[in-house]
């Protein structure tokens, strides 16, 4: 688990194909104090996990599932990236729960300067549609973000500077992609919910067969 609190930003060394998947290597700093073969590093918002280590990079598989589903899909060399470990007992939860489960690829829309802060606008998929509210949480290539505005299949987040100059969005121009994960607690309300109703007509069958 995470918190969509970035705690540095890296490149991307390398992205080699292998058949199916492919190996991701990472040039960071920060990340790697404490780190060991087998924990989690959330890259862009995807759960990776540490697969071996040098000085000042790391290396992590990316299987098939991840690269359809996220922007990894087009990743090369030199990209920057955004950096979190995966949080301890003991790690301020400053942004929200992340799971590190891309959802989906949106696209960056508009990108700009409003008095003190920047709007991003990003277009996403249908099928998340129904995770996305006003004031919610969304977590964008990792970082923790609440929406100011929902409609017409996109949003707006409102990005304060140090966000702005500490993750990769920064280097993000119109139409680049972002690894979209929503909010956990909108899912399983949404299995809470298809649970009661699944129970409610399960009863009224119930009743009208005993009629």
């Amino acid at each position: 688990m995470f918190t969509g609190i970035i705690e540095e930003t890296g490149k991307i060394v390398s992205v080699e194909r292998r058949g199916d998947f492919a190996v991701i290597t990472v040039g960071c700093k920060k990340v790697l104090e404490g780190t060991v073969i087998g924990d989690s590093i959330a890259v862009n918002g995807t759960c990776l996990t540490v697969t071996s280590l040098t000085g000042d990079t790391f290396r992590a598989d990316i299987s098939y599932e991840t690269l359809k589903k996220s922007s990894f899909a087009s990743a090369s060399g030199g990209s920057k990236v955004n950096l979190e470990r995966a949080l301890t007992l003991t790690t301020r939860l400053g942004g929200h729960i992340v799971s590190g489960h891309v959802d989906a690829v949106g696209t960056i829309e508009k990108l700009e300067k409003k008095s003190s802060a920047y709007i991003l606008t990003v277009r996403y998929p249908q099928d998340i549609d129904r995770y996305i509210a006003e004031k919610g949480s969304i977590c964008v290539d990792g970082i923790s973000l609440t929406t100011a505005r929902v409609g017409g299949l996109t949003f707006d987040v409102a990005v304060i500077p140090h966000t702005y100059e500490n993750t990769s969005l920064a280097d993000k121009r119109q139409g680049s992609q972002v690894n979209l994960e929503v909010d956990a607690i909108a899912r399983y309300l949404e299995k809470l919910l298809k649970k009661e109703k699944d129970a409610a007509n399960f009863l009224n069958d119930l009743n009208d067969l005993m009629g």
